[in-house]
């Protein structure tokens, strides 16, 4: 079964994490299949903690239980005398991207981030902004690809300015190493994904990632469609006109569980 939506399907955001994972892995084989001979596609992971309230609400925790001892009688100056002390265990993040690298000596030319939530709420925004200026002052290339509405897009685009004309539900940033330069790709949900020009060194062929084939086959290979329940609002909930148009969508077209 293949999604109802012609691009990004806004049931598949609360699915985001496994969804990350396998565009990953396809966009890098895909990468790799491209690439000039002497430069390599890599997976890779790192791992980030999210301690603001929205964050952790998307974050699968463990309730600890625990007798409380002397020295919890103080929390941050407070004096608290109860019999339980109740502690939320927030799993790491596992946020993935990938990186292309000279096959001769490791030299990244070009990071690939599919954005997260977690890249743009509080302290993980600052966090990301901050790693991405240090590659972009190092000449690396970052481009984002971001198929999550949640979060502050907006402050993700810093220091550009989004034109009125270019607000969109998705979107793909390419920065260019080095430079104060940023290219913009709006993406409509009513439209397919964009095949995306990823820059590497000059002199390179103009290498384009078609992602329209990679999320539909994330999607047909993670069997979504036996899942997701077109009756019910998509979560976050779309507006204005890009609701109307998605129930029409899902109506014509018969989806549902």
């Amino acid at each position: 079964m293949k999604s109802p939506f012609p691009g990004m399907d806004p049931y598949l955001e609360p699915h985001w994490p496994g969804l990350h994972t396998q565009l990953v892995a396809l966009a890098s084989a895909e990468l790799n299949r491209l690439l000039p001979d002497d430069l390599v596609a890599r997976p890779e992971e790192r791992l980030a903690i999210e301690n603001s309230d929205e964050a952790a609400r998307a974050v699968v925790a463990d309730v600890t239980v625990s007798q409380p001892d002397a020295s919890d009688t103080a929390e941050g100056g407070l004096a608290i005398s109860a019999p339980f002390k109740l502690m939320i265990d927030l799993e790491p993040l596992t946020e993935r991207f990938i990186r292309i690298l000279r096959a001769d000596d490791g030299r990244l030319i070009t990071v690939i981030e599919l954005i997260s939530p977690a890249n743009k709420i509080g302290a993980g925004l600052e966090h990301y902004l901050q790693k991405r200026s240090e590659l972009l002052r190092g000449g690396v290339h970052v481009v984002e690809i971001d198929l999550v509405r949640r979060g502050d897009w907006r402050g993700l685009l810093r220091p550009h300015v989004c034109p009125l004309e270019a607000i969109s539900p998705y979107r793909v940033t390419i920065r260019v190493g080095g430079r104060q330069t940023a290219y913009l790709y709006p993406i409509s949900i009513r439209e397919p994904l964009p095949g995306v020009s990823i820059p590497l060194r000059p002199g390179d062929k103009e290498l384009k990632l078609a992602l329209q084939p990679l999320l539909d086959e994330a999607y047909e290979g993670g069997r979504y469609g036996r899942t997701l329940d077109y009756r019910q609002t998509p979560n976050p909930p779309l507006e204005g006109d890009d609701r109307a148009w998605a129930e029409t969508l899902i109506g014509s077209r018969g989806a549902g569980r």
